[in-house]
């Protein structure tokens, strides 16, 4: 027969615990006591959270972004509070904002409104471009397009209702200062 072991060990300790298998349990260890005074000040409730980020630094980081991905197809839509719009996949839509970057094989059609336009793939509308319209090699621009300034790469295609916003302003296409609006072209001809 088999006789019960007793679990309390008479040559241990008294504060020393048994482990499982019968061995003395490592004791924890014991803080020194602290010094008597004044206690540590707390932190406040507020200092875990991050402190509120001002509009110009929001939009010096980007601000509010929305990437429409590759296989993604947005349509019927109107985007608001958006700052920056990245179209990797096709997007119909109407849009007033600061940014829009359209990637190589993004498309977009609908009527945008926006500070700076980056254009490497296909925008199809009416497009407003109050500071800057960039057209790479590999963008295309069809519609009612008018632009702040414009640049326009080598093999960068517009094609449209072309005109300066200055331009627009005035009749006859000549601006208020009496020049040209501002067309800018890296080894292409540009043909309005």
């Amino acid at each position: 027969m088999l006789k019960a072991q007793d679990s309390t060990d008479k040559s241990a300790p008294p504060n020393m615990a048994r482990s499982l298998f019968g061995r003395p349990a490592t004791p924890a260890p014991v803080s020194a006591p602290k010094p008597m005074g004044s206690p540590a000040p707390m932190a406040p409730s507020n200092a875990l959270q991050s402190p509120p980020v001002s509009p110009a630094k929001k939009e010096a980081a980007g601000g509010n972004r929305l990437l429409v991905g590759p296989d993604v197809k947005l349509k019927g839509a109107e985007i608001l509070d958006c700052d920056t719009l990245v179209v990797e996949g096709r997007v119909e839509a109407t849009m007033d904002s600061h940014v829009i970057q359209i990637a190589e094989q993004g498309t977009f059609c609908g009527t945008v409104s926006i500070d700076t336009a980056e254009i490497h793939g296909t925008f199809e509308g009416e497009l407003t471009a109050r500071n800057q319209l960039v057209i790479h090699g590999t963008g295309r621009v069809t519609g009612k397009i008018r632009y702040g300034k414009i640049l326009i790469e080598e093999g960068g295609q517009i094609c449209g209702d072309v005109q300066s916003t200055a331009a627009s302003k005035e009749s006859g296409g000549v601006s208020a200062q009496g020049s040209k609006p501002e067309i800018r072209t890296l080894g292409a001809v540009a043909r309005l």
